[in-house]
C-alpha cells in the first residue's frame, strides 16, 4: 500500500510530492526553494517545503505522505515499515514541531532546530515537520528562519500553514510552495467508506455537513454525539426570536463548545497519563513518588493549555456551522434550495428565510465573520456571541 492511498483530492500535489521523493538525497537544492510548484512539472528535490490550504483540505496529513516516502528506502511510495514509524511518530529521522495550545513555543522550535543539525540515522534524509506554522509568533519564526538559511544537507523541513500569507515573507522567500484545494464532498466521503468503514449514507451526510473538511468530517461519521450537538447548534440558533432568547443561545452555545471540547479531550488525557505512568514505572492505583510528580505536572499543564485551544477551537467550529445555516437560508431566499448543505433542515430554513430579507441574512454572516476575529483577537467569547446572535433575530410574520 502506498503512503499516499489515505489522502483525497489532491492528486496534483501528489505528483509533485511523489516525483520529488524519487530525487536521490544528493538532489537537494536549496536555491531552488523560491520557486512555487503549481503542476506536476515540478519534480526536483528542496530543503524547504510549505503546504497550504483550507483547514480540513489534508495539510498534515500529506505533510506525513511525503516524510513517510523520503524516510522510506528507494520507493516514492513509501514503504510499510516506515510509514508505520511516521503514524507512530517514532521514526528516529522524523521531528514534529506541533502545539495543542494556542501558540508553537519558542523553546519547542530551538530544540527542533537543533535536532535537524544531526545527520539521518536510518533513512535518506532527517525530514522535520511543523504543523500550524502559522501559530507561531514572530520572534519564534526568526528562530526557524535562521534554521531555513542555513539547512544541513540532508534535512528536509515539511511546514503547513492555511496560506503564504500566514507566514513572515522572509520565510515564504526560502520555502516551495504548494497549494491544496478544498477536496470534493464525494472524494471525503469516499475516502470514509475507504479508510474509517462508515457506512456510505453516514459518510456523504457528515462530509457535506463538515464542507468536506477531512478531520471534522472523519469525527462527525464516527461520533453520533458530535452529529446531535451540532444539530442542537442550529436549531438553538433556528429559535432566536429576542434579545433575551439570543442571549440564552449565546450560554447555551458556549455550553455545547464546552461539552464538545471536553469530549475531545478527556479520553486523550486519560491515555497520555496512564502512558506517563506506566513509563515511569508506576502502578496503576500506586501513588505516584515525589521525585516524580513534576513530570506528571508538567504533563497537566500542557492538558491545561490543550483543552484551553480545544474549546476555542470548538467555538470556532460552531461559528462555522452558523455560517453555513444562514449561507443556507440566503440560498433558500434566493431559490437556490438545491445548494443547500444543512439538507436535513429544509423546512425550518424555509421558515426562516420568510421571516427575512436576504440583506439582513448577508447582515448575520458578516456578524458571525465578526464574531471569529473578535474571539481570535481575545474577546470574551460570550460578548462575542451575544452580539452576533442579535443579529439573528428573526420574528415569523
Amino acid at each position: 500500500m502506498a503512503v499516499w492511498d489515505n489522502l483525497t483530492g489532491q492528486a496534483d500535489a501528489i505528483a509533485i510530492f511523489r516525483a520529488a521523493a524519487q530525487r536521490v538525497p544528493s538532489a537537494v537544492d536549496a536555491g531552488a526553494a523560491t520557486a512555487t510548484a503549481t503542476t506536476a512539472e515540478s519534480t526536483s528535490m528542496t530543503h524547504a517545503w510549505l503546504i497550504t490550504g483550507p483547514p480540513g483540505s489534508g495539510r498534515s496529513n500529506l505533510a506525513f505522505a511525503f516524510a513517510a516516502a523520503l524516510l522510506s528506502p528507494g520507493t516514492p511510495d513509501g514503504d510499510l515499515a516506515a510509514a508505520r514509524q511516521v503514524d507512530a511518530r517514532t521514526h528516529p529521522d522524523l521531528s514534529v514541531l506541533t502545539t495543542e495550545g494556542v501558540i508553537i513555543k519558542m523553546e519547542s522550535v530551538k530544540e527542533a532546530v537543533a535536532r535537524s543539525q544531526y545527520s539521518p540515522s536510518v533513512g535518506r534524509y532527517r525530514v522535520v515537520v511543523v504543523e500550524d506554522a502559522d501559530r507561531m509568533v514572530e520572534r519564534t519564526s526568526n528562530v526557524l528562519l535562521k534554521a531555513l538559511e542555513e539547512p544541513p544537507e540532508r534535512t528536509v523541513w515539511i511546514l503547513c500553514a492555511p496560506s503564504e500569507a500566514d507566514l513572515l515573507p522572509t520565510i515564504r522567500s526560502r520555502v516551495r510552495t504548494v497549494r491544496l484545494r478544498v477536496p470534493s464532498v464525494a472524494d471525503v466521503a469516499d475516502l470514509l467508506v475507504r479508510r474509517n468503514g462508515v457506512d456510505p449514507v453516514i459518510a456523504e451526510l457528515s462530509a457535506r455537513l463538515a464542507q468536506s473538511h477531512i478531520g471534522m468530517a472523519r469525527r462527525l461519521a464516527t461520533n453520533a454525539d458530535a452529529r446531535a450537538r451540532r444539530e442542537e447548534t442550529l436549531r438553538t440558533a433556528l429559535g432566536i426570536r429576542s434579545v433575551s432568547s439570543a442571549v440564552n443561545a449565546a450560554a447555551r452555545l458556549l455550553a455545547i463548545a464546552g461539552d464538545d471540547a471536553k469530549a475531545i479531550t478527556l479520553e486523550l488525557d486519560a491515555a497520555e497519563r496512564d502512558g506517563m505512568l506506566r513509563s515511569l514505572g508506576v502502578e496503576a492505583g500506586q501513588s505516584v513518588p515525589p521525585g516524580l510528580r513534576s513530570q506528571i505536572k508538567a504533563l497537566e499543564d500542557d492538558q491545561k493549555r490543550r483543552a484551553v485551544r480545544s474549546l476555542r477551537d470548538g467555538i470556532d467550529r460552531i461559528l462555522v456551522d452558523l455560517a453555513s445555516l444562514y449561507r443556507d437560508v440566503c440560498m433558500v431566499q434566493l431559490g437556490r434550495d438545491r445548494s443547500v448543505i444543512n439538507l436535513e433542515l429544509l423546512a425550518e430554513l424555509r421558515t426562516a428565510s420568510a421571516a427575512s430579507a436576504p440583506a439582513a441574512t448577508v447582515a448575520t454572516m458578516d456578524a458571525i465573520a465578526l464574531a471569529r476575529q473578535r474571539i481570535q483577537s481575545n474577546v470574551a467569547p460570550a460578548l462575542a456571541l451575544e452580539a452576533m446572535l442579535v443579529s439573528a433575530i428573526r420574528r415569523p410574520h
